[in-house]
């Protein structure tokens, strides 16, 4: 067998004992080679500033939550993304905040002759 098949199945194998959501994200970040950085259930403890867009953003989807998956669970309701030099709809959804912290949630702003995507973070209480 080739040293990099090898390599890569003893990889995968490990990681398969992490369970299905850590196996899947590690075999893409290995098929795709960049590095897997994860945040505290998705979401980063600072605001990031995202891409400028060249015109004004749709007005948000009205979106009903679905059931919560369990207690302590908060809706972080959905948000319009700029990809590809358009707009798309990134869906909401649910996650456990870290202890002491709030979602503040992302939005548009002017910047310029732009909109500028401000993202959302868990800031501390």
């Amino acid at each position: 067998m080739n040293p990099i098949a090898s390599g890569r199945r003893l990889f995968l194998h490990r990681v398969a004992r992490l369970g299905a959501g850590a196996a899947v994200a590690a075999t893409a970040a290995l098929g795709a080679g960049c590095v897997v950085a994860p945040l505290y259930d998705g979401g980063p403890y600072e605001p990031v500033e995202g891409p400028v867009a060249d015109s004004a953003p749709p007005m948000p989807q009205y979106e009903v939550a679905p059931a919560a998956p369990g207690a302590g669970y908060v809706w972080l309701g959905g948000y319009w993304a700029w990809n590809l030099n358009r707009y798309v709809w990134v869906g909401g959804r649910w996650a456990v905040p870290p202890p002491g912290r709030v979602w503040a949630p992302g939005y548009w702003s002017r910047h310029g002759q732009g909109w500028r995507w401000r993202g959302g973070y868990w800031r501390r209480r």
